[in-house]
């Protein structure tokens, strides 16, 4: 009977770059590293799993060549594991100088309750951390302790099957509902500080009081201000909704559409590339002679905005947390302060149901309110557009309307 089975155990998993990427073909005795670590996922299985080596203290090591003979045991302290980005001196004197240049982690190994391991594939390596992706669906490898190597074969053949995802520059990314945005919304106070409430909620996340969730591997805050000029777009009747106007860093300006008829969860949207050249005196009658609609020129507004980028650790699910500052350029005081919460993709290799996206929001989105209303920010959740805020300014406010 196997008794060093413990659910409760994890290993990130070393071996040559060439079996992640095929520059060489696979030897039949090649070293292959257990380091056996504390458990990094948030939940079993998780989708992506984060392992900062300097977090992980000492851990035992054990050497095997690809037959499973053993070659060597030891410990070695997570922080002297990868100096650099390349195999360290306790990693070379395990392996020897020969093996050592091209050993990086293949993979982390998590065993299941039930038997067997979860295989994550490596998909990014730094000095001070790597990612890893799940990409067995069911557990492998059951009966045996993972010095068996019995997991190899299908977290080898797993990784083989999703090369292109796993291989290429963020191809592990895959967009559900594609051209929709999903989108909470919170009307904030005027007065709100957004650039500490955003690091505030920042470092919630990362100390783990979201649950299931944590910033974004590596993208964890983005920040941008810029002049925004919107245009009502009232027909033809299909192409209700809004075109946007944002101007790039080389003079152009990047259009952005969504099309609804009044405020919702889920509107239609719509980024062009590339950015066109029309100069601001210029918008309505491109909008009208270019692209044949209707419209009514909103006034145009500074946005200030920080993203804090919210990744379920569970699910693969990335969304962004909005925290930004509208005011009109013809009256700053004018001001709509809001946070957004938004489904932008999703890091995951094995496939997933978009309904799962809908219930994970509709999850965080009910934290995201009761954590706001915490700090007497908000009261409610609301769909209130940019649209309707400038509609509503006009009605008050008409001397701000435009010259046509």
């Amino acid at each position: 009977m196997v008794t060093d089975l413990n659910p409760a155990r994890a290993w990130v998993v070393l071996g040559g770059i060439h079996l992640l990427n095929g520059t060489a073909p696979r030897g039949p005795v090649e070293p292959i590293v257990l380091i056996q670590v504390p458990p990094q996922e948030v939940c079993v299985p998780s989708t992506t799993v984060v392992v900062p080596w300097a977090r992980l203290g000492s851990c035992h090591v054990t050497a095997l060549k690809t037959n499973g003979d053993e070659i060597t045991t030891g410990t070695i302290h997570g922080s002297t594991l990868f100096p650099d980005a390349i195999a360290g001196h306790p990693l070379r004197t395990l392996v020897g100088e020969a093996a050592a240049p091209g050993l990086v982690p293949l993979c982390y190994l998590a065993a299941d309750p039930g038997g067997g391991y979860h295989v994550y594939a490596q998909i990014q390596f730094h000095a001070e951390d790597a990612c890893f992706v799940r990409t067995t669906r069911e557990p492998v490898g059951a009966g045996a302790p993972p010095e068996a190597l019995r997991w190899l074969e299908s977290a080898l053949a797993a990784h083989a099957a999703a090369a292109l995802r796993l291989n290429n520059h963020q191809r592990y990314f895959r967009t559900h509902f594609a051209g929709t945005e999903l989108e909470y919304k919170y009307n904030l106070t005027p007065q709100a500080d957004i650039w500490a409430v955003s690091h505030a909620l920042l470092r919630a996340l990362t100390h783990g009081d979201v649950p299931g969730c944590r910033p974004e591997y590596r993208q964890e805050f983005h920040n941008a201000y810029f002049d925004n000029h919107m245009f009502e777009v009232t027909g033809p009747e299909a192409e209700r909704g809004y075109a946007s106007l944002i101007p790039t860093a080389n003079g152009g300006h990047v259009l952005k559409r969504k099309w609804f008829d009044k405020d919702a969860l889920a509107r239609r949207e719509q980024i062009h590339h590339p950015a066109i050249t029309v100069q601001p005196n210029g918008f309505a009658e491109y909008l009208r002679s270019d692209l044949g609609l209707q419209v009514r020129a909103m006034p145009p507004f500074h946005r200030v905005r920080y993203d804090v980028q919210c990744e379920s650790m569970a699910t693969g699910h990335i969304y962004s947390i909005i925290f930004d500052r509208c005011s009109l350029l013809a009256a700053p005081e004018v001001v709509l302060s809001q946070c957004e919460m938004e489904y932008r993709r999703s890091r995951s290799v094995v496939e997933r149901p978009e309904s799962e996206v809908l219930d994970e929001m509709d999850r965080l989105h009910r934290w995201l309110l009761s954590y706001l209303s915490a700090l007497g920010l908000t009261t409610e959740a609301t769909f209130y557009s940019k649209l309707s805020f400038l509609r509503d300014t006009l009605a008050e406010r008409p001397d701000l309307t435009p010259l046509p």
